[in-house]
């Protein structure tokens, strides 16, 4: 039914990007300037702005960077960072991946360390643009789904479209993951009595009941001045539209940052890290949320938005999902899907099938409007998890 980029470890991309991917913020300057050029040729920047070092920042680049959809890593350092970058090269180069290190203070300094990275990259990206795509079954793809800038109409329109679109991939084998644990309480006893094993119910209610003692904590929760603009009065009536885009699906897994679906179904993401509250808001912004699903391997993620959301992600296509009319009507060009004539009789279940059948052109190759407007946003900060237990994973 696809095709896509075949990688050593048997999973298959639908993009081929280089990822120039700066290691410290020092050295972010240096590899925007060397992608600068070759943004429409599939380099792409991500990073890790601390310079203190973090397990968990060390794991996301590691998984980011053998993302089926990369093909091909530029590593920028600035050279005195505490960031691993021994540990991350070597992991990449075991997937045979081409890689290479930047080290700015030891390569002469900005200009040298542009014209050095420029230099590789233009003898890399052909080789990537001529690789040729393989027969990839929709039971290898991978989709996340978020929603930011909800308002009154994210919960009847864009959310449940999503849903649906989500039942229908399931059911063709395909693996779907939903976040965000903090933007779902209240929803969970609703959600632990879709689990699988009575076991896995346990831990979807303690993920929830985590992020509200996070929340709690730092003294303010999942809800935006934005969000009651738009008409929503309480988190847990955010949460019901949130929860609405998981679909209805048993739900067969949890899953954290880095951790890869292992079959067809429907995971939760915990995004809330575990232990004491050390790094403040858990997702800065809807951003983090994609790059963390990213990290467990989707290939795309579908957005849902009300309010409007301009942003999109680089190394992995973002679908808008525009909830609100009159949204759609302002901002057009940057959304895939009108969910919002859904209020004006449009059946839910033909806006689901859109966008089900938008995910599979999307993965042929078939351009998102972020994706066309040149939007490859990315946010990786400070975290700390620990790994997930047997029963968040049921045979």
């Amino acid at each position: 039914m696809l095709d896509g980029f075949l990688r050593s470890d048997g999973r298959k991309g639908i993009r081929n990007h280089l990822a120039v991917v700066y290691l410290v913020e020092c050295a972010h300057f240096v590899a925007s300037e060397i992608v600068l050029p070759y943004r429409d040729l599939g380099a792409q920047v991500i990073g890790f702005p601390g310079c203190y070092p973090n397990e968990y920042a060390q794991r996301m680049l590691e998984r980011l960077c053998t993302h089926p959809n990369v093909g091909a890593v530029l590593l920028v350092s600035l050279g005195c960072e505490s960031f691993n970058r021994f540990r991350l090269e070597k992991t990449v180069a075991a997937t045979g991946r081409p890689v290479e290190t930047i080290v700015i203070q030891r390569s002469g300094g900005t200009r040298a360390a542009i014209a050095q990275g420029r230099d590789w990259l233009a003898a890399r990206l052909p080789e990537l643009a001529a690789a040729r795509r393989v027969p990839m079954a929709l039971s290898e793809l991978v989709v996340g789904t978020v929603c930011g800038g909800s308002d009154g109409t994210s919960g009847i329109t864009g959310n449940p479209a999503a849903g649906i679109a989500f039942d229908r991939l399931v059911a063709a084998g395909a693996r779907c993951i939903f976040e965000e644990t903090g933007e779902l309480i209240g929803c969970e006893r609703i959600m632990a009595a879709r689990a699988t094993t009575p076991e896995l119910a346990a831990e979807l209610t303690a993920s929830v009941e985590k992020a509200a003692a996070y929340y709690a904590t730092l003294g303010y929760g999942s809800f935006a001045a934005g969000n009651a603009e738009g008409g929503l009065s309480t988190i847990e009536e955010k949460s019901m539209g949130a929860y609405a885009k998981s679909g209805s699906s048993p739900i067969s897994g949890l899953l954290k940052p880095g951790d890869i679906p292992p079959k067809t179904g429907l995971y939760l993401l915990d995004v809330v890290p575990d232990g004491e509250v050390r790094f403040g808001f858990p997702n800065i912004s809807d951003n983090a949320e994609i790059v963390e699903m990213m990290a467990c391997g989707a290939h795309l993620t579908f957005f849902v938005t009300a309010r409007g959301s301009v942003v999109g992600s680089a190394l992995a296509p973002v679908i808008k999902i525009c909830a609100n009319p009159d949204t759609y009507a302002r901002m057009a060009g940057d959304m895939d899907v009108n969910a919002g004539r859904i209020l004006s009789g449009t059946p839910l279940e033909e806006v689901g099938a859109e966008i089900f059948d938008l995910a599979i052109a999307v993965a042929r190759g078939r351009k998102t409007a972020s994706e066309a407007l040149g939007h490859a946003e990315f946010i990786l900060t400070y975290k700390s998890f620990e790994p997930i237990g047997p029963a968040c994973l049921p045979a």
